[in-house]
């Protein structure tokens, strides 16, 4: 008897799985379609009407999924419609072209440029993003849209000083060569001097040093 009921129990729970999965929401499934870069999928659910800029279960919208997948066909998708929001910031607070920007893909950034995407933003911007990731043109493409080269985030922290750190060993001094300045200083007192410091990038340290040097001094 005690088998039976078991048995029993065990059927109830799957069924109840399975009827769980079957009234899945259409936003799971934009979610997943992004995740898995089906774009022709993607299409046809925004063709039903599903909202491109839904949250599923787990809080993420298919763009955002899109971009930190690498599905590139999923983010053309999704930007043909003129529905989805470009700017929407994830609970993070990052927005799409910070997450592209991060990534390296110029072709991604200028997609969203061109969709609307805000390169200026208070806080954190996509120039941080770019400054802090692998690059590959990013940065200097941002400034030429116009991004803020010595935009501050909450902490006060610069590009510069998130490039000389952690990005592309030559980005920084192209920083410098478009006029950022080195002099500035975040909430801890840090420049990018001491950034180039910890990353022990001794060539940038001598460059920052020079360019701090070369500095005039402020009149009183």
């Amino acid at each position: 008897m005690l088998q039976m009921v078991k048995r029993w129990a065990g059927w109830v729970l799957l069924l109840a799985a399975l009827h769980s999965l079957a009234k899945a929401a259409p936003i799971d499934d934009l979610v997943l379609a992004a995740e898995l870069d089906n774009g022709r999928e993607i299409m046809t659910l925004l063709v039903r009407g599903v909202d491109p800029n839904a949250s599923d279960g787990r809080g993420r919208n298919a763009l955002e999924v899109a971009l930190r997948e690498g599905s590139s066909r999923a983010l053309d998708s999704l930007l043909s419609h003129p529905g989805t929001d470009v700017n929407r910031a994830n609970a993070a607070g990052e927005t799409p072209l910070m997450l592209a920007a991060i990534k390296g893909r110029l072709d991604w950034v200028k997609k969203l440029v061109a969709r609307g995407a805000q390169i200026n933003k208070e806080g954190w911007t996509p120039l941080h993003y770019a400054c802090s990731g692998p690059d590959k043109g990013v940065a200097l493409w941002l400034l030429s849209q116009g991004a803020l080269l010595d935009a501050r985030s909450p902490n006060g922290s610069t590009p510069l000083m998130m490039a000389s750190r952690y990005g592309a060993m030559d980005l920084a001094e192209a920083l410098l060569a478009a006029g950022a300045d080195p002099s500035l200083r975040n909430a801890q007192e840090l420049s990018a001097l001491e950034f180039a410091r910890a990353a022990e990038r001794s060539k940038l340290v001598a460059a920052l040093q020079k360019a701090i040097q070369g500095i005039a001094p402020k009149a009183p």
